[in-house]
């Protein structure tokens, strides 16, 4: 998949539902990217105080918050995020509520890989391929 500039990225997926989050990760991985998560806003909040990542991957509907909150108050520490909304939520006014908390771009579940990537690119500005994955022996 045609991703980013950079050779590898290192994502911060925060989802609460276990089989959302590990597709999502085995597929950013199976890209050559590193993925780290969150179950839940406070989980990433505190992960976030130590973590360096190039994207955040946020779904809005949290068990304990909302994207929307969650990313404002990660621009507080890291004011350059770049971050992708994504959710069940697809009305214009969850796009505009999206838009407006700072997220680059907003991906209606369910979503496949092309609309991660057309995200991924939108955040980024970039088009340059990933880094293959070695091959085994």
């Amino acid at each position: 998949m045609n991703m980013t500039s950079k050779s590898s990225l290192t994502f911060f997926v925060v989802e609460n539902h276990q089989d959302t989050l590990d597709a999502l990760t085995m597929f950013l991985q199976a890209q050559g990217h590193t993925v780290e998560s969150a179950l839940d806003m406070q989980s990433a909040l505190a992960k976030a105080d130590t973590l360096k990542f190039d994207v955040l991957i946020s779904d809005i509907g949290l068990p304990d918050g909302d994207g929307w909150e969650l990313l404002k108050q990660l621009r507080g520490q890291m004011p350059g995020i770049k971050a992708i909304a994504m959710s069940g939520y697809g009305m214009r006014s969850d796009l505009d509520r999206s838009k407006a908390a700072g997220y680059g771009a907003h991906i209606i579940k369910p979503f496949g890989p092309a609309d991660l990537e057309t995200a991924v690119k939108k955040v980024l500005g970039t088009t340059v391929e990933a880094k293959p994955k070695a091959a085994r022996s």
